[in-house]
């Protein structure tokens, strides 16, 4: 990740009671732009960690009422994300070490250079960012996945995260059943996040989406010369979930052949790479998930009966969006925010019928049709309430009022693209920066799109 640290606004706490060396250091980190407060004793240093912030500090290690550990303990109790650098002399370096395992950033022998006392605390700074940054991420996982994340209402749907809330304490292995757009990848996801498994991988593969030749080097890995193209060795997806989840999503779409290779993988514990006689242990927890009735495959020979009940330990139905429609104009809602951040828009609610005609629609493509449909009723909408003419014909009963198309155009896709830019074009003052952003588009699309409607625009 590139980082952009600015030194220039960074505060340092130096903890040194050698005032020379002390003066020295201030002087050259202020000199360089670092606002640098000097603490002279280990209880002056105390004392500033419990009432200021400081991105890092920079102590001695031996310290002539103190210690310098005292210091890197007192830090990370008061300010765990500070960055700790120890300042050792002749014969420390065994302590240095130790204070590194403690959560000392690393440490700079005596005498200190300044460049190289720069040059660590740039590094310093970086792994800051980089940690604060992997913690956002997390939290922005946590956050889409933790239960309050998966938008629901009724009955139906608490009851599948009830399972999900009992199954993730443990490590059994779970099938996710439903059809195609209920999000069983969602509750995958939401397993993993629940379990203590979560500070690992989460790693999903569509066993439907690759041929079949090559889903087993997907999973497993290939070694050097196994097959035509393969040039290296290879590390299979059931290695990089490592202790974390490896998510099997189409299983039903897996051959007979690797069918037997998963269920010796269950088993044992173990794979082998395609070419390698040699056994890896694995321990990724394994979800899978299908939309096919597995059962009526295994009847037909389709799909291994062992196989099966190994995967079956813990099955869960995903409802269908038809069957709870009390979930309907929540996730409408949720959607329609989702959609507006993304592309812009006007609309910001749903009309009494426009709501009632979303709630009778049948949805066979479930939750992932109707975020697609959300998306398209917010390019129709023209006001800040979707109405009736804003749905798309499937969804509206037979005699209700249909939208006008705009003045001068037919009822076309493309004609209705081009009336929505053309508005958006006229919100924005015809400034196509900003019709662009506000259309999720890039700027060289909506170029050509102008051009290939004949639209002209003076603002750049």
């Amino acid at each position: 990740m590139e980082q952009n640290i600015t030194m220039d606004k960074i505060q340092i706490l130096l903890v040194e009671d050698d005032l020379s060396l002390g003066g020295l250091l201030s002087l050259e980190l202020k000199r360089r732009g670092i606002h640098a407060v000097h603490a002279k004793t280990a209880k002056e240093a105390l004392a500033k960690l419990a009432h200021d912030t400081f991105d890092a500090v920079v102590t001695d290690l031996k310290l002539g009422d103190g210690d310098g550990l005292d210091i890197l303990k007192a830090s990370k109790q008061a300010q765990p994300e500070t960055e700790v650098l120890m300042i050792t002399g002749h014969g420390s370096i065994d302590t240095a070490v130790a204070a590194m395992k403690a959560g000392a950033f690393d440490y700079l022998p005596k005498p200190v250079v300044p460049d190289e006392l720069m040059l660590v605390l740039q590094k310093a700074m970086e792994h800051r960012q980089l940690v604060g940054e992997v913690k956002r991420l997390r939290e922005e996982v946590k956050d889409k996945y933790s239960f309050e994340g998966i938008v629901y209402a009724g009955p139906k749907m608490r009851a599948v995260l009830e399972l999900v809330q009992k199954v993730a304490a443990t490590d059994a292995t779970v099938l996710i059943l439903g059809e195609s757009g209920t999000g069983k990848e969602l509750i995958a996801r939401a397993i993993h996040e629940k379990s203590a498994r979560r500070s690992g991988s989460f790693v999903a593969i569509n066993c439907g989406a690759i041929p079949e030749g090559l889903l087993e080097s997907e999973l497993f890995g290939h070694v050097k010369g196994s097959f035509t193209g393969a040039d290296r060795n290879k590390r299979g997806l059931w290695e990089e979930a490592g202790g974390g989840t490896l998510f099997l999503d189409e299983i039903g779409e897996t051959a007979p052949a690797l069918q037997v290779k998963l269920l010796r993988a269950l088993q044992e514990g173990e794979i082998r790479r395609v070419g390698d006689n040699h056994p890896i242990k694995v321990s990724s927890r394994i979800v899978t998930a299908t939309n096919k009735d597995l059962a009526q495959h295994v009847k037909e020979g389709k799909f291994r009966e062992d196989l099966f009940y190994r995967l079956k330990v813990f099955p869960i139905q995903i409802p269908p969006l038809r069957d709870r429609a009390e979930d309907i104009l929540p996730l409408a809602e949720h959607f329609l925010r989702k959609a507006r951040k993304k592309m812009g828009g006007k609309a910001t609610r749903l009309s009494p019928e426009a709501a009632a005609a979303l709630k009778a629609y049948g949805w066979p493509g479930n939750v992932r049709e109707l975020e697609h449909a959300i998306e398209r009723i917010l390019i129709m909408a023209g006001g800040p309430t979707v109405t009736m003419g804003d749905l798309p014909p499937e969804m509206q009963p037979a005699d209700a009022p249909k939208k006008k198309a705009p003045s001068g155009t037919g009822t076309s896709l493309n004609d209705m693209e081009k009336a929505h830019i053309l508005e958006i074009l006229e919100a924005c003052g015809q400034n196509q920066v900003e019709a662009a952003k506000r259309l999720g588009i890039a700027r060289n699309t909506l170029w050509r799109k102008l051009k290939t409607y004949g639209i002209a625009s003076g603002k750049q």
